[in-house]
């Protein structure tokens, strides 16, 4: 059996320490709390050309949209909005005629879309948003335990991803619901003042009933 001398031993132990440092140095260092893995939110529009004049959208081209409506699965949190010289305000009580059939309004404004609307015709916006978690799940970490108090690689993607996924309107990450102005407290107390201005069922005379009727 070789004999090694002290100096070539030393020189194996170091050589490890510089392989374990340099591996040590491509691990991300998080020592807080705060997760690097965060929600985005992806926007994607699509368009539907209707033909449109003066007097609103005909009756077989708001079927149209109806039908395009159906195939595109309209849901909450799906903006609708207008653009072209059409857009007059016969057209935009039709379109919001059908959108209104699916629990929609109509957006004011229309985001940028590719080419331009024919003359004659309006251009329907729907623009869907999408929230998810880049990188997640991540298992690059194999640390048993960080000697520096660091979290994981994958902190966060549970709690984030369960976020993205559950939001009904993926635009309320971005910005949160606007209110109407009208509290809880505002709202409830309709129906309690609704109970109080019914008139009492017993407020009227009996009716009288004749003992001397038949009956079983």
């Amino acid at each position: 059996m070789p004999i090694r001398s002290n100096s070539a031993v030393a020189a194996v132990i170091a050589l490890s320490l510089g392989f374990g440092l340099s591996a040590c140095g491509d691990i991300p260092n998080n020592g807080s709390l705060y997760s690097v893995k965060q929600p985005v939110v992806e926007q994607r529009n699509f368009v539907l050309d209707l033909a449109a004049g003066g007097g609103g959208v005909t009756l077989p081209e708001q079927q149209r949209l109806g039908e395009w409506f159906d195939t595109m699965n309209l849901r909450y949190g799906d903006r609708i909005a207008i653009d072209g010289a059409a857009s007059s305000g016969a057209v935009r009580e039709d379109i919001a005629a059908v959108a209104a059939r699916y629990g929609l309004l109509l957006s004011e404004g229309a985001p940028v879309t590719e080419g331009f609307v024919e003359p004659g015709n309006v251009r329907v916006v729907v623009t869907r948003s999408r929230a998810y978690v880049p990188g997640c799940p991540d298992w690059s970490d194999q640390m048993s335990t960080r000697l520096d108090n660091s979290t994981s690689d994958g902190f966060g993607c549970a709690v984030n991803s369960n976020i993205a996924a559950m939001v009904a309107d993926p635009q309320h990450l971005l910005k949160g619901a606007e209110g109407t102005g009208e509290t809880v407290v505002m709202s409830s107390t309709k129906a309690i003042q609704s109970y109080r201005a019914q008139e009492p069922t017993g407020k009227g005379a009996l009716s009288e009933v004749s003992s001397q009727s038949g009956g079983n």
